[in-house]
C-alpha cells in the first residue's frame, strides 16, 4: 500500500511539472551586442518581453510551440531558444495564508495527512480524551457543547490553561469547521480534557495513570498525550494498557531532543509512538528515533531477531511551525497584504497596523527621505535587522516589510535593545517579486488567538485527529485496527519500508480508509474465561518468565510473546519462557491453538 501511494504521488508530481512547461514562454539567448534586434524581432513576431538579462530575453509566445517560436526567430544572433521552465518553491505543502481572526486557514499537516478528504461522522460518538494542560476557553474556535473535562485539586480547572500548550494541541485534534481560526484533524469531535499540569510544566506517571481512568470513565475511544518523560513506570504502563486491551487507541509524543533515547508513555507497546516530520516530508530535527526493541526466536543457524513493534516510533505527522489555538491573547500574529493580496510573514516586533504606500529602500543603511509616510521594503543583509527599522522609522516610514535574502521564510526579531515603534515583520525571499509590484502594503503585528508551535507535541494530537476521523468512519473497528491501518497506509518517507526516524511513514487518513474499506476490520476481543499471569525471574545466566493460566478450552495453547507466536504447546496451564540478555517490555498472551479466542495481555519488564 504504501508503495502504491508514493507511486501516486511521483506522477502526479511529474504530471505538474509537464504541464507548467507549456506556458509558452521561452528563453532566447543572444548575442549581446545584438539583443535589441533580436527584441524588436520577437516583438514583430507576436513575443511579449519578459525578462531582459545579460545576454538572453524571456518572452512569452501565446499559442506556439517551441517549434514554431524557433523558426520565427530563425535569426544567426539568435543562439538557442528553450522553454522557461516554472521554479516554485520547495514546499509541498503550506498553511493557507491570512487573518485566522476575520477567516479560517487550514495548517499544512490537514493537506498533507489527508484530513480534507475525509469527512467526521459525528454520530460515531469517537472521542478523543486529551491529557495536557488545559483547553482555555477564551477561545472560541471549538464546538463547546462536544467538549467535558476533569479538574483538579493541583493544577486547576480543567476549561482553564496552565499554559497554551493544552489549547494548541486541542485545536490541532478538533477546531471546528466554522469561518474563522484553524481547522483541526477531525473538526468538532468530541473531547473530554484531563489537565495534568500547569504553568510549571510537568505532571508525574501517578497522574497519568490516574487520568487513563478517567478518559475510560467519561467514554472515551482515543487518549492523546504530547508529553513523556525518562522511564518506565508499571503502574502507569498497565493504566494504558488496560485502555487498549478494552479496545482504544493511546498515542504519545517521542520526543524532541532528537537522539535515539526513549521516552514514556510513548515507549510502551501498547502506546502508539509518534514522530514529527515537516512540510517537505522530511523529518523534524528534534524529533527522537529510538530503536526498536528486539528479541531473538529459534536457535543456531535457525535463530533470528525480531522488533518489537510499538517500542519506537510507528508513524509520524506534520510537527514543524503549526499553526493551531492559543487562549485569548497569548500569540503573536502578522499579517502582511500588498495590494489586496495576502503574503506569508512573521511578526518580528512592535504591535500595530499600518497601510500605506510600498517604498523600496534596498538595504537600508541610511535614512532617505522618500520613505517618508510609506511602508519600508528592505532588503534583507549588511546591517542588522533593528538598524533597518531604525532607519526607515527616522525617514518617518510608517512599517517596515524585511525580505529574506536565502530561500525561506525571515523569522527574527529586533533584539532586547529595541528602540523602535513601528511594525515590522519578515518576508520570504520567493514572494519578493509580488512584494515589489505592489504599489499598496498592509502591515498587521497583533495579539492573536492563533499561533504557531513545533515539536512532535504537534505531531500527536495531529495523528490522535486522524485516528478519530478515521474511526468515526470505521466504527466496527478496535483502536488496534485503527493503529494497524494507519501504519499499513502511510506514505514511507524515509529509508524504504521501516525506519527509525520515520516508523512506517507520514500519516495518510484517506489511504488508511481506503485500507480499511479493503481490508475490514481484524477485531479480536479478548475472552474473559482465560485468564494469565506472569513472573520474571534469573537461573543459570538466562531471564526466565514463568506463565500460567487457566481457562483456555482446547487440548493445546498458542503461547504469543510479543504479538508472535512463540510455541504450541499442552493446554496443562503452565509454560516457561527462557530469554538471553532480555531487555526492555515483553507482552504475553495465551490462546485457544489455532483460534483468535485468547487471554488478555500481560507484560514483564526487565
Amino acid at each position: 500500500m504504501r508503495k502504491t501511494t508514493k507511486t501516486l504521488i511521483a506522477l502526479s508530481i511529474g504530471l505538474s511539472f509537464a504541464t507548467q512547461a507549456a506556458d509558452q514562454r521561452y528563453i532566447i539567448q543572444v548575442d549581446e551586442g545584438h539583443k535589441g534586434l533580436v527584441k524588436a524581432l520577437a516583438k514583430k513576431v507576436g513575443g511579449e518581453l519578459n525578462v531582459d538579462g545579460s545576454g538572453f530575453i524571456a518572452a512569452t509566445f501565446s499559442g506556439k510551440d517551441l517549434s514554431t517560436v524557433k523558426g520565427l526567430l530563425n535569426n544567426p544572433h539568435v543562439k538557442l531558444v528553450e522553454e522557461d521552465q516554472r521554479r516554485v518553491p520547495l514546499s509541498l505543502y503550506s498553511d493557507d495564508i491570512g487573518d485566522p481572526s476575520v477567516t479560517q486557514l487550514t495548517p499544512y499537516a490537514v493537506y498533507q495527512s489527508q484530513a480534507d478528504q475525509l469527512t467526521l461522522n459525528p454520530s460515531a460518538g469517537t472521542k478523543v480524551c486529551v491529557i495536557d494542560s488545559g483547553l482555555d476557553q477564551s477561545n472560541p474556535d471549538f464546538v463547546w457543547s462536544s467538549i467535558t473535562g476533569d479538574s483538579d485539586s493541583g493544577t486547576g480547572n480543567w476549561y482553564e490553561h496552565g499554559g497554551p500548550h493544552g489549547t494548541h494541541v486541542a485545536g490541532t485534534i478538533g477546531a471546528a469547521d466554522n469561518d474563522f481560526g484553524v481547522i483541526g484533524m477531525a473538526p468538532g469531535v468530541d473531547m473530554h480534557i484531563i489537565k495534568v499540569f500547569n504553568a510549571s510544566g510537568w505532571g508525574y506517571s501517578s497522574d497519568l495513570a490516574h487520568a487513563a481512568s478517567l478518559c475510560s470513565a467519561a467514554g472515551a475511544n482515543i487518549i492523546s498525550m504530547s508529553l513523556g518523560g525518562g522511564s518506565p513506570n508499571t503502574t502507569e504502563e498497565n493504566a494504558f494498557k488496560s485502555f487498549t486491551s478494552d479496545g482504544g487507541l493511546v498515542i504519545a509524543a517521542a520526543g524532541n531532543s532528537g537522539n535515539n533515547v526513549r521516552t514514556y508513555p510513548a515507549g510502551y507497546t501498547s502506546v502508539m509512538m509518534v514522530g514529527a516530520n515537516d512540510a517537505d516530508n522530511n523529518i523534524a530535527v528534534f524529533s527522537q528515533f529510538p530503536a526498536c526493541s528486539t528479541f531473538s526466536t529459534g536457535k543456531g543457524k535457525k535463530s533470528k531477531t525480531e522488533i518489537i513493534d510499538g517500542s519506537c516510533v510507528e508513524i509520524t505527522a506534520g510537527g514543524v511551525s503549526t499553526l493551531s489555538t492559543y487562549p485569548q491573547g497569548m500569540a503573536v500574529n502578522s499579517n502582511l497584504e500588498a495590494d489586496g493580496q495576502s503574503i506569508a510573514s512573521s511578526a518580528m516586533e512592535n504591535a500595530g497596523i499600518v497601510t500605506a504606500e510600498s517604498y523600496f529602500m534596498g538595504t537600508a543603511e541610511a535614512i532617505d527621505a522618500s520613505a517618508n509616510g510609506k511602508v519600508c521594503l528592505i532588503d534583507r543583509g549588511v546591517i542588522s535587522f533593528h538598524d533597518k527599522v531604525k532607519n526607515c522609522e527616522a525617514s518617518g516610514g510608517l512599517g517596515a516589510v524585511i525580505v529574506n535574502n536565502v530561500d525561506g521564510m525571515l523569522y527574527g526579531t529586533l533584539g532586547d535593545a529595541n528602540i523602535t515603534e513601528i511594525p515590522a515583520v519578515g518576508a520570504a525571499l520567493a514572494d519578493r517579486g509580488a512584494l515589489h509590484a505592489a504599489t499598496q502594503m498592509t502591515v498587521k503585528i497583533a495579539a492573536s488567538d492563533y499561533g504557531f508551535m513545533s515539536g512532535t507535541s504537534m505531531a500527536t494530537p495531529a495523528v490522535s485527529g486522524l485516528a478519530a476521523l478515521l474511526w468515526s468512519n470505521h466504527s466496527g473497528c478496535t483502536g488496534t485496527d485503527i493503529r494497524e491501518a494507519l501504519k499499513a497506509s502511510a506514505f514511507d518517507a524515509g529509508e524504504s519500508g521501516r525506519d527509525d526516524y520515520f516508523g512506517y511513514g507520514i500519516a495518510k487518513v484517506a489511504d488508511a480508509s481506503a485500507y480499511l474499506d479493503n481490508m475490514g476490520c481484524n477485531t479480536t476481543e479478548p475472552l474473559e474465561d482465560i485468564e494469565l499471569s506472569a513472573t520474571t525471574s534469573f537461573s543459570k545466566g538466562k531471564d526466565r518468565v514463568s506463565l500460567t493460566w487457566s481457562g483456555a478450552s482446547s487440548s493445546r495453547v498458542d503461547v504469543y510473546r510479543n504479538g508472535l507466536i512463540q510455541t504450541t504447546t499442552s493446554n496443562d496451564g503452565s509454560h516457561e519462557d527462557t530469554l538471553r540478555n532480555a531487555y526492555g517490555i515483553y507482552t504475553y498472551s495465551v490462546c485457544n491453538a489455532g483460534t483468535n479466542h485468547c487471554s488478555s495481555n500481560v507484560s514483564v519488564n526487565f
